[in-house]
């Protein structure tokens, strides 16, 4: 099999009990598996929503250099065309049972015991078919991962601004109705310039009040303003990228203060583009400042990147020592949407390992 490049992570890195809280599905699929799942398929890509067009190159099998060509892109743009075209080869409930599994045994390479994975359901309601088959694959998958290699795994179902409340409502109505099978809560990404949070605030009244948990991408591509819409009409428990807070002093404020979740992704967006060097990126300053940071690969697979390899970035080029990366392993488990008693269990395991170095 074709195998994807990721940054190697020292020793005391990959020693370190982690999870990881904004990672997608799709994006997991390395090059090989896509290539392998795309040969599964002969006909070309279609969908029942006649509203919905295709990728233009989802129709064609993909060799292994195809799929990394396809991952090879310079602009926020670019990369969701490349993810579009990635959903559109996912197909079966085999397909997802495959991406779930492999993602789990990569989890378990890297020594991340708990996960909370976004699934584009808003992408699969919308272009229409039997979303409930994908998910029973995707459960196939982490019950066997489980099984395999002892990871905690969650979903998050994911809707599209795009596609707006209505759809948004679909997709949070189908995760309040999987809640039960391991599906913990909703989010919303794309365009967040043309889609503001306010659009969105009844569906998350919705999922809220069915106990689901809510994170929302904003700051990525969209300014501050976009950040406090989601905390104000949304009431995001977790931000996912917030770039731009790091130009409202008031917001960076408000977020160390109340000690909301953010879900930093570095690779991602300086692959995307939206932000320029790692020079400009506000990591360190966040995390200086007493954010409590959460280190993510978002699409480690697209982005040629990997959590352990995220670590190694804030490291190498961020100057985090051990010290701070326990924190960060530690940040992890706090924001995590899991009941007390578990996050306890796992922050122990931090703190052993810290006793031991």
């Amino acid at each position: 099999m074709f195998q994807y490049e990721f940054m190697l992570p020292s020793g005391f890195i990959l020693n370190l009990p982690k999870a990881e809280l904004h990672l997608h599905l799709e994006g997991s699929v390395d090059p090989g598996t896509l290539s392998e799942i795309s040969l599964r398929h002969t006909r070309p890509f279609t969908s029942t929503n006649p509203s919905y067009t295709p990728a233009p190159d989802s129709g064609r099998p993909l060799t292994p250099e195809d799929a990394l060509a396809l991952y090879t892109y310079s602009d926020f743009t670019g990369f969701i065309r490349a993810f579009k075209t990635v959903t559109e080869c996912l197909r079966t409930a085999d397909d997802f049972e495959l991406i779930t599994y492999r993602l789990m045994q990569r989890l378990h390479a890297e020594n991340i015991l708990h996960a909370e994975v976004y699934v584009s359901a808003g992408v699969y309601l919308w272009r229409g078919g039997d979303f409930d088959s994908l998910f029973e694959g995707m459960e196939r998958g982490r019950q066997r991962g489980q099984r395999d290699f002892g990871i905690s795994l969650l979903w998050l179902f994911d809707a599209v601004r795009q596609f707006g409340p209505a759809e948004a409502q679909r997709v949070f109505e189908a995760a309040a109705r999987l809640r039960h099978r391991g599906v913990v809560g909703i989010g919303i990404g794309g365009d967040e310039r043309q889609h503001p949070p306010g659009l969105f605030h009844q569906p998350y009244a919705y999922a809220r009040a069915n106990g689901l948990r809510l994170t929302a991408h904003a700051g990525e591509t969209a300014g501050p303003q976009s950040i406090s819409g989601a905390l104000d009409a949304l009431h995001a428990e977790r931000i996912g990228h917030a770039l731009t807070a790091a130009s409202d002093p008031a917001l960076l404020a408000r977020l160390v203060e109340d000690q909301i979740p953010l879900e930093i992704c570095i690779t991602s967006n300086l692959r995307t583009g939206v932000c320029a060097s790692a020079s400009d990126h506000p990591l360190e300053r966040y995390f200086r400042a007493g954010a409590l940071v959460v280190l993510n690969s978002d699409d480690p697979a697209m982005f040629g990147t990997s959590l352990t390899g995220e670590y190694q970035l804030a490291h190498d080029t961020f100057g985090f020592t051990e010290s701070d990366l326990f924190r960060l392993a530690a940040n992890s488990f706090r924001a995590s949407f899991l009941d007390d008693a578990r996050k306890q269990h796992y922050l122990s395991l931090v703190e052993a390992v810290e006793q031991q170095t």
